[in-house]
């Protein structure tokens, strides 16, 4: 029988407060209300929602364990397909995926699968699971060689517990698993390279993976502002998660200049190499003053925000955001890039409030910051969100030429920016970028569209409204229109094609043109979902394992 109550709501921190903090925006399910919530589930006897989730997540099990309260059985289901279940929880588009195929969302709304999946992770965090709850030999079952097969085999013996690999260093132990004599290359630690190093890893594989940055973490480290995904907390225990697997991380190594694809495979003494660096280079209009002092590309805001920590006064790499930003696109970045200004500017008017009214000294800013901070976690917040707003009126706005049913944006994420005072410009197409006479941005130029005819695939392209000019003020503008995939590792591989598009080329959708070389994520298909590069990261996985089992027969 149906359980016909309403989608338990998920608590939030309230819209005025979090426009001054990087605190995360959504509370999550407790105990009760994740128990709750899973007892909507229809336990389908041909579940859809696992079919359209990418790694194929068991979501009928590990809810049933969540009905039953064994939590820890919920995350040791669902660590047999996935190694980021608290990243997947928060930033994956499960409305267009595993919720959108939940067969209770015909007639009622769907499970809330996403925010259990995330209860579920965060609760394994908060109680000290360790390895063998999030993806150790213990948390492995049959079903797992559907993606990989020989898993069951390979995983007959295990190493006793007092023997750790020999290479394992501070990356820690293998996780018990005995170790099958092949070593593989991930390059880039971003959704794509752990996802791919992990199930590897479960086969007996030695993998090290191969970051070009100082921290792991690819995309969701620079990219996912801090509001959405908490890095040293929730991101930090998913990679430490990979790592106790026996996975191996060196950072600062950028693959194509430090060492090449040809040179893993070889002097290295790799047996593959799996290439899942990202997206690379960020897209511009090609439209006049995009070289003026005050736009940026979104990866440039976001990164220097996210992974150089732009917005605390205890880093020496601030980020210059003026009062007016227009920020043009309409994807999940555009809402991320668009939401972190708003913040910047609400911390910068909540000090110039406390500097008025508090007695630090003027250049203490560590000082300071910990006093904002300390404001900003308090009940009187909306106090100084009120004082903050005296300052003069700010605004962000989002410009977009199709009309807001065309955004390719999560719901919830322009729900939320819309609840923070993020103002939306629908149906408007920049043409100049327009400066004072110091270089700086001044204003952008804008012309408004109207949608035409449908073309072939029923989709309706934006055309100009003649005469329609018009400007808006801003001294910061954030390009979010897209990246490409990043060129150098193919420029340095002789064999590995690319695509028209750039992209790596492919067959079975990860294996490349050069021998033992396997791709995935943003390096073949561009910029996507977290969710979509893990599922290419696990393909490769079972690909890889195919591709050395086949050598040895």
């Amino acid at each position: 029988m149906v359980n016909r109550i309403p989608r338990v709501p998920v608590r939030e921190q309230d819209p005025k407060r979090r426009a001054a903090n990087f605190d995360e925006v959504c509370y999550g399910y407790n105990a009760e209300e994740a128990m709750l919530e899973a007892t909507r589930c229809l336990h389908c006897k041909n579940p859809r929602c696992v079919a359209a989730c990418p790694v194929n997540v068991k979501i009928p099990d590990f809810i049933a364990k969540v009905v039953e309260g064994d939590f820890a059985g919920a995350a040791q289901v669902i660590a047999q397909d996935s190694s980021l279940p608290a990243v997947c929880g928060r930033v994956c588009p499960q409305e267009t995926q595993c919720e959108g195929s939940c067969v209770l969302g015909v007639k009622f709304e769907p499970v809330a699968i996403g925010k259990l999946e995330r209860f579920v992770a965060d609760w394994s965090r908060e109680n000290g699971a360790g390895a063998s709850e999030h993806g150790g030999p213990d948390a492995l079952s049959e079903s797992s060689s559907e993606l990989t097969p020989g898993l069951g085999k390979q995983l007959e013996g295990k190493v006793p517990e007092n023997v750790h690999d020999k290479t394992a260093g501070e990356n820690g132990p293998t996780g018990g698993l005995l170790k099958n004599g092949h070593r593989v290359a991930v390059v880039g630690s971003g959704p794509a390279g752990l996802a791919c190093a992990s199930d590897l890893a479960k086969l007996g594989y030695d993998v090290t993976i191969f970051e070009a940055l100082h921290k792991a973490g690819g995309v969701l480290e620079y990219g996912i502002p801090e509001f959405r995904l908490p890095k040293d907390t929730v991101l930090a225990a998913e990679i430490a998660s990979v790592r106790a697997l026996g996975v191996h991380i060196e950072t600062d190594v950028v693959v194509g200049r430090t060492v090449t694809v040809d040179s893993l495979l070889g002097r290295e003494g790799f047996d593959a190499v799996f290439i899942g660096s990202g997206a690379g280079l960020p897209k511009f209009m090609g439209i006049p003053g995009e070289s003026l002092n005050g736009v940026y590309s979104a990866n440039e805001f976001l990164t220097r925000n996210n992974l150089m920590k732009a917005y605390r006064d205890d880093y020496a790499t601030p980020v210059n955001v003026g009062r007016n930003v227009v920020v043009v696109g309409g994807g999940n970045v555009a809402m991320d890039a668009a939401r972190t200004a708003l913040r910047l500017q609400g911390l910068r008017a909540a000090k110039k409030t406390l500097h008025q009214s508090s007695e630090a000294k003027a250049g203490d800013h560590l000082q300071m910051t910990s006093q904002i901070e300390a404001e900003m976690s308090s009940d009187s917040i909306s106090n100084v969100a009120d004082k903050a707003s005296l300052c003069g009126m700010e605004t962000v706005s989002i410009i977009y030429r199709r009309t807001e049913t065309e955004l390719p944006a999560r719901r919830e994420e322009v729900h939320h920016a819309k609840e923070e005072g993020i103002r939306f410009e629908f149906l408007t197409n920049p043409v100049e970028i327009l400066s004072d006479d110091k270089g700086n941005v001044r204003a952008v130029k804008c012309i408004r569209m109207e949608l035409g005819e449908p073309d072939a695939s029923g989709r309706r392209s934006p055309v100009a409204i003649p005469g329609s000019e018009f400007e808006i003020p801003a001294d910061t503008v954030i390009m979010s229109l897209g990246t490409s995939p990043n060129p150098l590792i193919a420029s340095t591989t002789p064999g590995l094609k690319t695509t028209r598009r750039g992209g790596l080329e492919t067959t079975d959708e990860v294996v490349t043109t050069h021998p033992g070389v396997f791709a995935g994520g943003d390096a073949v298909t561009g910029a996507a979902t977290v969710i979509l590069a893990m599922g290419a990261g696990r393909k490769a996985a079972a690909a890889i394992h195919r591709y050395i089992t086949s050598r040895e027969s």
